[in-house]
């Protein structure tokens, strides 16, 4: 009988030789997923680049608000001009013969700030600027039945207040019918406030300040004369930028 061939064995340890790595469809196995690899690595490039964008753009939105608000804020903030005298409170002032605006100090800068309750001598009375009280007096009451902390009072003017004094009936002050009349005038409008001050220099009754101005009148003015100056030097300078901090009275 014929012998039976012996079947032909592979390499040793009876592996094969891996096609998929040294044959032609390894390479290009490889050469597709090397394509795959640019391909991701070109999406997470771009896709980092239109995050850069984004946030970039992002950026220059919120700058833009936040400089937009700055600007709102600082226009809303500001406080109006000053302008004189209506012809209505000139033509009270001239009949009731009493002083055209005055402003007493050369310089009147701001934020001169004492200790809280020092006291401080003003060379003029009443004081429209000066060193005053860390303090201004409060929103309420607007009217005083007695005399206040001056250095509270400089401060509320420096705010863009304005404070009518007046000298007391009972001493040789201004009559009873104009001090009620000015109550209304005080509480009826933005941080104004009516205070009597028995040290007003003789021959003046009522008068009106706001920071660095000042109009003195007699006692011999009348309820009508008061009130339409009092309304007209108001309208002139409460809330306004003639004071340093104008827009920090109360409503103002």
């Amino acid at each position: 009988m014929a012998k039976k061939k012996k079947r032909s064995r592979g390499p040793a340890g009876g592996r094969r030789p891996d096609a998929a790595t040294d044959g032609p469809a390894g390479g290009a196995n490889l050469e597709r997923r090397e394509r795959k690899d640019e391909a991701r690595r070109a999406r997470d490039a771009e896709r980092k680049r239109i995050a850069r964008r984004s946030a970039f753009r992002r950026a220059l939105i919120f700058a833009g608000v936040g400089v937009l608000v700055v600007v709102a804020l600082t226009y809303f903030q500001r406080a109006g001009s000053a302008k004189p005298l209506s012809a209505a409170a000139q033509s009270a002032a001239a009949a009731a013969g009493c002083s055209g605006v005055e402003t007493p100090a050369g310089e009147a800068p701001g934020g001169l700030h004492l200790k809280s309750g020092e006291s401080y001598s003003y060379s003029e009375h009443p004081a429209t600027s000066g060193y005053h009280d860390p303090s201004p007096l409060p929103g309420q009451p607007r009217i005083y039945p007695s005399p206040v902390q001056e250095t509270q009072a400089v401060h509320s003017l420096e705010h863009g207040s304005v404070i009518m004094y007046y000298r007391l009936p009972n001493e040789d002050g201004i009559s009873q019918d104009v001090v009620n009349v000015l109550g209304p005038v005080a509480t009826g409008n933005r941080a104004t406030y009516l205070i009597p001050y028995p040290g007003l220099p003789d021959g003046t009754s009522l008068a009106f300040t706001a920071w660095n101005k000042i109009v003195t009148c007699p006692a011999s003015i009348t309820a009508d004369q008061a009130t339409t100056l009092a309304q007209g030097f108001i309208d002139s300078f409460t809330c306004t930028n003639n004071a340093p901090e104008g827009k920090l009275g109360d409503g103002c």
